[in-house]
């Protein structure tokens, strides 16, 4: 268990827009930061984060809260497990139990997979370093390679036996379960007999963008032609081939800092180019590049620059992932190294300051590179240079930027001798089709002609009058609860006529105090049980300190009361409500003074209240004798008079 002085000293010293900046390119926005969505795939930034409160939302998913609800839901911690990767953040030290064999049993299968996953690279790393198969084959491997002990050390380098189930009998012994060494890959097994995957291999450990041990690649390192020369890990639960991109979690703070990923082919290519000081790199690990790792780089910057080999076999097929950047508003470079070249040799055989300013030099802009590669493949012959130019057209159809679009059909024109007219024509065809194609397929999955189907007629969602009450009235709470106002108290009372009236009444009262003697005078109960337990949380933290410390009071709430304060406090800062009072709930605005607003509120639940108690009479008239009725129906009429009474009292406070 870990200690509750740890946990809020961790609190205490984590910064939510440092974490999340971790994972999400945040650009200041006011007094908060705003990002793309890590949950969701949009182009227009709506994740915002609050330094002030210390709290987070993302409004295209609807999810939000602090920074431990953060790295559960991004990166699947649990609770546990989100205090100890920020106490390893910020350097604070926690007290670690060893689990027993019962706890790591009752472990999800998720965490298990994760568990295996970092026990196995403790493991690889282990027997490089003090195996003599390990130092004489591995440990030689890499230093030929020229990385370095620190280097090795940070990407958790390893060696996996050239014994058949060494790594399996090893985790076996320490109580890891066959079924989950099987499911990771580590294990393979057949019938009776079980064998481990990377025997003989040197291990390079895939990790997410926290840091969570993912799956694994292994080189082999002899000649044998029947073994593949690199082998990953199958997918499972927790790894996901083309969502992941190797390097990632060492690269991410660079890669924000600097505006830009530098994208290379293999796992050497990224550890020698970090080794000598260009840290933004990462990897596809061999795969096509996909649009979730894409979308991986989108979060931390809009810049990407492909490095590829001097001369790579393959390089136009690359050059198709290109079309994906593209599409996903990306601004894409395109690097090649001297012949004979690739990353990781170039970076070896080179000072920091050479491949900087080659870098620098060598980059290229897509339409520029992918011009002169395709012209060279052209040459003199008119059909194939047709063909480059329409190739490049279809790059720049990619770009969800108009204006981005024209500059690149400008500068394609430019280049290949060729009229704007023509090339802005074939993009506007090419855009048409798209549009049509895209037409045929909506149609396919609509009924076929001549057979009558009914529209569907629109229904309006119904708005929870009460439920909108109770969440401002915690609002009210959350922004004011501690500020003193001067409160017009209405005191009912009956006229010389029998008339029901309010008797207008000044009084001075703290906001929390007003709410909370006003409904329970009215024995008003909240229907939301979140909110009901929420509100208690909040009235006594005032009555016992008088104001509340967002932040402490956030990371101290249950998760469920945690996330509706997060939604609540960050829609105020998004949103402003309009076009309400045609549903007769009137929100005041924020310049109006908040004694109006806490009275505004109150009155409108009473209405509420008495709109339901109406409600209820009436029903139950047909179901009354003669008498009963007469008497259900004064109970009406009083309350109807009650009802004009509360409307133009608000009348006036709004």
């Amino acid at each position: 268990m870990i200690s509750r002085i740890t946990i809020d000293q961790v609190f205490d010293t984590a910064r939510v827009e440092e974490v999340i900046g971790d994972f999400v390119q945040l650009k200041k926005s006011g007094s908060n930061f705003k990002g793309l969505s890590p949950f969701t795939d949009e182009r227009t930034p709506s994740f915002m984060v609050s330094p002030v409160k210390q709290i987070w939302k993302d409004f295209s998913s609807g999810k939000g809260g602090n920074v431990v609800a953060f790295l559960m839901e991004h990166e699947h911690f649990s609770y546990p497990e989100a205090i100890r990767y920020l106490a390893k953040k910020y350097g604070i030290e926690i007290e670690e139990t060893e689990q027993t064999d019962e706890e790591k049993e009752k472990a999800s299968e998720r965490e298990s997979l994760y568990l295996v996953s970092e026990f196995a690279k403790d493991y690889f790393y282990h027997t490089l370093l003090h195996s003599e198969q390990g130092k004489a084959i591995g440990k030689t491997y890499f230093k030929e390679r020229g990385f370095t002990d620190e280097t090795i050390e940070r990407f958790a380098l390893g060696y996996s036996p050239d014994e058949w189930s060494a790594f399996t009998e090893h985790a076996l012994k320490n109580s890891y379960q066959l079924s989950y060494l099987e499911k990771t890959g580590l294990t393979i097994v057949k019938g009776e007999k079980q064998f481990d995957r990377f025997k003989g291999r040197v291990m390079f450990p895939i990790l997410s963008m926290s840091g969570r041990v993912l799956g694994f690649g292994g080189r082999i390192l002899t000649n044998d032609k029947k073994a593949a020369k690199y082998l990953n890990s199958p997918e499972s639960d927790i790894y996901h081939k083309s969502k992941v991109l190797y390097g990632i979690y060492h690269a991410k703070q660079t890669i924000a800092k600097e505006d830009n990923c530098y994208l290379v082919e293999g796992y050497t290519d990224v550890i020698q180019m970090y080794q000598r000081g260009i840290k933004n790199v990462v990897s596809s690990s061999g795969t096509a590049l996909t649009p979730e790792q894409i979308r991986l780089i989108n979060r931390l910057t809009k810049n990407v620059t492909l490095l590829f080999d001097g001369d790579a076999a393959g390089l136009r097929a690359s050059l198709r992932g290109v079309d994906l950047i593209l599409e996903q508003g990306m601004n894409v470079k395109i690097c090649t190294f001297p012949e004979g070249e690739d990353p990781d040799t170039f970076a070896k055989g080179n000072s920091l300051e050479e491949v900087t300013l080659y870098l620098e030099e060598n980059a290229q802009d897509f339409i520029n590179f992918k011009a002169s590669l395709l012209a060279r493949e052209a040459a003199n012959d008119p059909i194939k240079k047709a063909e480059t130019i329409r190739d490049m057209v279809t790059s720049i159809s990619k770009i969800p930027d108009v204006i981005k679009q024209e500059v690149y059909i400008k500068e394609c024109g430019r280049i290949m001798d060729i009229s704007e007219e023509v090339l802005f024509s074939t993009l506007a065809q090419m855009l048409e089709k798209e549009k049509r194609d895209a037409y045929k397929k909506a149609k396919q999955e609509v009924p076929q002609p001549m057979e009558v189907v009914s529209e569907p007629k629109a229904t309006l969602e119904k708005v929870d009058v009460q439920y909108e009450l109770e969440r401002k009235i915690i609002e009210l709470l959350l922004l004011y609860g501690h500020i003193e106002e001067d409160f017009e108290d209405l005191i009912l009372e009956a006229t010389e006529d029998g008339s029901i009236n309010f008797k207008p009444e000044k009084v001075k009262s703290k906001v929390f105090e007003k709410v909370y003697l006003d409904l329970q005078e009215d024995e008003i109960e909240f229907a939301n049980d979140s909110f009901k337990e929420l509100y208690f949380d909040i009235i006594n933290t005032l009555n016992q300190q008088q104001e509340i410390k967002m932040e402490s009071f956030v990371n101290e709430l249950p998760p469920k009361s945690a996330e509706a304060v997060t939604h609540i406090l960050m829609d105020d800062e998004k949103y402003q409500l309009a076009a309400w009072d045609r549903k007769e709930i009137y929100v005041k605005l924020k310049e109006y003074s908040i004694s109006q607003m806490v009275m505004e509120t109150i009155l409108n639940l009473r209405r509420h209240f008495v709109n339901m108690k109406i409600n209820e009479l009436a029903n139950t008239i047909s179901e009354k004798e003669e008498v009963e009725r007469r008497d259900v129906m004064q109970d009406v009429q009083d309350y109807n008079t009650l009802r004009m009474v509360l409307s133009e009292k608000l009348r006036r406070v709004v």
